[in-house]
């Protein structure tokens, strides 16, 4: 734990992660699964365990908290979702997929300033 200017400990927030599901049948992915604390630590377990790539991007993370269980993710969010699971496709396939999207997509209102709180989902 670091500490601040004045000798006082930091207080470092609780991870925050977001599962989401996709299927082309649908028209945009669901939120799976979502938590902070233990149940964020939990959620990147099993997402390890089970071979799914765990994405660090805080500011998406803490907008997706907002989605309510089983929901879709909202149309604000689509772009920065979908350059993320491409990004993913292209590293399933095999390709040179660069370095991961960090919420290129979001829009401008959407974005957090720098200095502002949020945790990276599997970080």
């Amino acid at each position: 734990m670091a500490t601040d200017p004045l000798g006082g400990q930091k207080r470092v927030p609780p991870r925050s992660a977001v599962a989401l599901a996709y299927s082309q049948s649908e028209s945009a992915p669901t939120v799976l699964a979502k938590g902070r604390g233990e149940l964020a630590e939990r959620i990147i377990r099993k997402a390890r365990e089970s071979g799914i790539y765990v994405h660090e991007s805080p500011e998406l993370v803490r907008l997706l908290l907002e989605v309510d269980l089983d929901a879709q993710i909202p149309p604000a969010l689509y772009r920065a979702v979908a350059e993320v699971l491409a990004w993913l496709y292209r590293i399933e396939r095999g390709e040179a997929a660069g370095e991961p999207p960090v919420a290129e997509g979001l829009p401008e209102t959407l974005r957090t300033t720098k200095g502002e709180g949020g945790n990276p989902a599997g970080s």
